[in-house]
């Protein structure tokens, strides 16, 4: 869980940075970006993540979870780099673009593995955990930008982000263990039993069916009549979710800013936000696990839809901030609480290709979300329309939930045989 939380802290802050740096971007005289221009661009790295999740979700029932978080924080941390000496507003998207095939692979890989080392009491705990790494490097990037970027420039940011590929690989080279599911599936039981003893974990049964290839069984299981209608589901939950996430973290410093906030003050809300998410999301997700996730997703999605129209009105500065730690806990946090979810109700043949897909075509709203941004800051809409506009998504969002599926399968205590499958 701490690797995972280690990947998920980079991915976090590779993909939130950008939005740390938009201010400056706008003002970068030699790119001459226009706010439709800049959104755009924030959308080239989560259209790779698209990809990348789709890619990742089936490849890793193939190679194995382990090989493809490696490669992915290699690719995304190359990719920063190559952000970082970018000559062009142009050359800069492509790499951003590039880069979200990694980060895209990185998450759904990431909360396999945790669900599937996690007791069954522990799984949505152990999952917000690890996954409130993504708002710390949220944090980190505000942070870092308030205190650098004034004195070095937007570049410094980028450089950071390749900081994985010489502190966070070679550990996942050396710690990371490989899913012991995956590896009784592809038939490897000797090397299965000898990481179950490294983690103490058990060695699971062989599934059934499972003789031919991983990663197509998983695919061909997923769009079978028992997965189909949950796998659809739970995909465009995710688009609202992952909307709201990428939407705001680009976007979140401007809009403050265009309603009057000086760009210090903008950068420390997209800081309170992200902290919100993650001591919300830790708080919440053990009442996940004893009442089950579709009423703890409702309530965060309402959360979100009703501080963000609040936001709209102007107020005290700390009922402001307490509304965007409010509104960061049911964007962000929704999005953990889905994850989960997912993790909780598929089995795990299909774990990681169902988060994969949720995750892929949940995408389209990450890539609508930063567009989406760009062109109400361009239009002449009223400074409120800022704000009304991502609350609407939000409260579409706690309606499809109300279809998602009321149990979890994965909830209940597995038998000892199998407890590392749950």
């Amino acid at each position: 869980m701490g690797l995972c939380f280690a990947v998920i802290l980079f991915d976090g802050y590779d993909l939130i940075v950008y939005g740390a740096v938009v201010p400056t971007l706008l003002r970068y005289e030699p790119w001459g970006l226009t706010p439709t221009e800049a959104g755009l661009i924030g959308s080239y790295a989560l259209v790779g993540m698209l990809v990348g999740a789709l890619v990742a979700g089936a490849v890793t029932d193939l190679v194995g979870r382990r090989k493809v978080l490696l490669v992915s924080v290699s690719w995304f941390s190359l990719t920063m780099a190559a952000c970082a000496m970018a000559p062009s507003a142009e050359i800069f998207g492509l790499f951003r673009l590039l880069g979200g095939l990694g980060l895209g692979g990185v998450m759904p890989t990431a909360i396999a593995l945790t669900a599937e080392y996690s007791a069954a009491h522990r799984r949505s705990l152990n999952n917000a955990l690890m996954f409130s790494g993504y708002s710390v490097g949220g944090i980190l990037s505000a942070v870092l930008a308030l205190a650098l970027v004034p004195a070095f420039g937007f570049r410094i940011m980028f450089w950071l982000g390749a900081l994985p590929l010489v502190t966070v690989v070679p550990l996942l080279w050396r710690f990371l263990p490989e899913s012991v599911s995956y590896l009784v599936a592809k038939g490897r039981t000797e090397e299965a039993a000898r990481v179950a003893a490294q983690v103490g974990a058990r060695v699971p049964e062989r599934p059934e069916g499972s003789a031919g290839p991983a990663g197509k069984s998983a695919v061909a299981a997923l769009f079978t009549r028992r997965h189909l209608v949950p796998a659809v589901l739970f995909a465009v939950t995710s688009f609202f979710g992952l909307l709201l996430v990428y939407g705001l973290n680009t976007w979140l410093p401007q809009i403050m800013k265009s309603a009057g906030y000086p760009l210090s003050s903008s950068l420390l809300f997209l800081v309170t936000m992200n902290a919100g998410a993650a001591v919300g999301s830790v708080l919440v997700a053990p009442i996940g696990d004893r009442l089950g996730m579709k009423p703890v997703t409702v309530v965060t999605f309402v959360s979100a839809a009703v501080s963000i129209y609040l936001l709209s009105s102007p107020m005290a500065a700390p009922v402001m901030y307490a509304l965007v730690a409010v509104a960061g806990f049911g964007t962000i946090g929704t999005q953990i609480m889905v994850n989960a979810y997912v993790a909780m109700h598929f089995p795990p043949e299909v774990r990681a290709t169902a988060l994969g897909w949720t995750l892929g075509i949940g995408r389209l709203g990450a890539v609508v979300g930063p567009t989406f941004g760009g062109i109400l800051l361009a239009s002449d809409l009223a400074v409120e329309w800022n704000f009304y506009a991502f609350a609407i998504p939000a409260a579409a969002g706690a309606l499809v939930v109300f279809l998602l599926p009321k149990g979890t399968r994965a909830a209940a205590p597995a038998p000892a045989a199998v407890a590392v499958r749950v």
